[in-house]
């Protein structure tokens, strides 16, 4: 086959309205609501303040999806921020956006969210083995990580065999955590001995806590982006890329506030401060022990439907870098009965599961990840300046509402989120600035083979 002949089969439009934004709010709403709240208040001390970082986060992450609306609809193909940064860009810097996806950002999500959904289940008494060393210990790792494996491995079949399917999966439930959520929040609130006088207690906090409670609470509302990835296989994109982003965004924002006073409805600020997860103690304090369960089980449908969401967008970015001939070639293979991009979702599969085995704590893997996905946000948020000028006649289906402002607010945000992860975790993030530039290299290796190929 030439080197210039057209792929035989391509990607399908399977994701109507709702499944897209089941994957803005299924993939958003991972386990940060139950772990986050803890953070926020040891930081802020009161809830007015924690309130204040949730509303703004989540003002934040609403400008940044309707700057990606815009740019979704205008550019609604497989890989997202990887086509925006190209058109925008250039080549290379698009490259060095898809290679970090594809070596650090994706897989280091993916094992992050198995990781923690192995957490979750490993609070449960059934569930206790986990911790155990495989065979006795005769192998170097845990059968938390063997079940985190075999997460990636089903999760991926799933979305091997079909974005439809895939898409069906993340609305059913999508639509169950979500109700799940709105219970537990009931829960909390039909305790008797519940009082909004909470509300105005108090903890010690730190000088810069509002800041630090904002991180939180950005990375909590993280993921809204992933759709952009899958714009390629959106139906009718031009109109659900942009109601998707919306709608999940603000989804997600009312049922966080939702959790979290409900959450502060039984528990003072102190209270909420000393433990890991409030949630989990909201449930304990209504229901006593046995209420572990409950939010075991909203922990664990929760990051699941992450896990798909997540496994679904990762995989089109080497897909593109393939595409465009700047990545392995078999990548850009799509299976001709299932329309899907088979080599690129298990290799992504098997990037994952080499860190699982490498570095398997949740927090290693959510160092790892964090950073380097938000360097690329506020890039890719920057090229809405670049299309407005370059492109002033280009039909716009959406128009980023606010907009200078409201895309620019969002990449202030960003650059503060990233200040703030360098300087906490300067080690990973100097780790992960090194990945970035080994990119130029690979790009260069496989430019002058394609420039070969093209000149034989």
């Amino acid at each position: 086959m030439s080197t210039n002949s057209k792929p035989t089969f391509e990607l399908r439009r399977e994701l109507g309205a709702a499944a897209a934004t089941a994957v803005v709010v299924g993939t958003i709403i991972g386990s940060g609501i139950f772990r986050v709240p803890s953070t926020m208040m040891a930081a802020a001390g009161s809830s007015t303040m924690v309130y204040a970082a949730w509303i703004v986060g989540g003002l934040l992450s609403f400008f940044g999806a309707l700057t990606y609306a815009e740019l979704g609809a205008m550019r609604p193909e497989a890989g997202g921020e990887y086509v925006y940064i190209r058109d925008a860009y250039g080549k290379l810097p698009a490259f060095l956006y898809g290679w970090t996806w594809f070596a650090i950002a994706k897989p280091a999500s993916i094992a992050t969210v198995t990781t923690g959904l192995t957490d979750a289940l490993s609070a449960l008494k059934m569930f206790s083995f986990l911790a155990d060393p495989v065979f006795g210990g005769l192998a170097k790792f845990t059968w938390a990580q063997v079940v985190a494996i075999i997460a990636t491995l089903l999760i991926s079949y799933l979305n091997f065999i079909g974005i439809k399917k895939a898409g069906l999966f993340q609305l059913i439930f999508t639509i169950l955590k979500c109700g799940m959520l709105i219970a537990i929040a009931a829960i909390g609130f039909a305790y008797a001995n519940g009082t909004f006088a909470n509300f105005s207690t108090h903890t010690a906090h730190h000088g810069s806590g509002f800041m630090i409670a904002l991180v939180a609470a950005l990375w909590a509302y993280d993921g809204w982006n992933d759709l952009s990835m899958v714009g390629g296989e959106v139906k009718d994109p031009q109109k659900n890329i942009p109601l998707a982003l919306i709608l999940g965004v603000g989804i997600c924002g009312a049922l966080y506030m939702l959790m979290n006073a409900a959450v502060q409805f039984v528990m003072t600020a102190q209270q909420i401060a000393d433990v890991k997860s409030p949630a989990a103690e909201m449930i304990r304090i209504v229901l006593g022990p046995n209420g572990a369960a409950i939010i075991t089980a909203g922990i664990a449908l929760s990051l699941l439907v992450t896990l798909n969401g997540t496994i679904m967008s990762g995989s089109r970015i080497p897909f593109a870098l393939a595409k465009d001939r700047t990545f392995f070639p078999g990548l850009a293979t799509v299976h001709p009965e299932y329309a899907t991009p088979a080599n690129s979702i298990w290799i992504q599969a098997i990037c994952a599961i080499i860190l699982l085995l490498v570095a398997a704590t949740f927090k290693e893997l959510l160092e790892i990840a964090i950073f380097s996905e938000w360097l690329f946000y506020m890039i890719a948020a920057s090229t809405i300046f670049v299309f407005r000028i370059k492109e002033p006649q280009v039909i716009r289906p959406y128009k980023c509402f606010g907009y200078p402002v409201v895309p620019a607010l969002f990449i202030l945000s960003a650059s503060i989120l990233l200040y703030q992860t360098f300087m906490e975790n300067v080690m990973n993030s100097t780790v992960c600035c090194l990945i970035i530039a080994a990119g130029v290299p690979v790009y260069l290796w496989f430019t002058r083979n394609q420039n070969q190929a093209l000149t034989s």
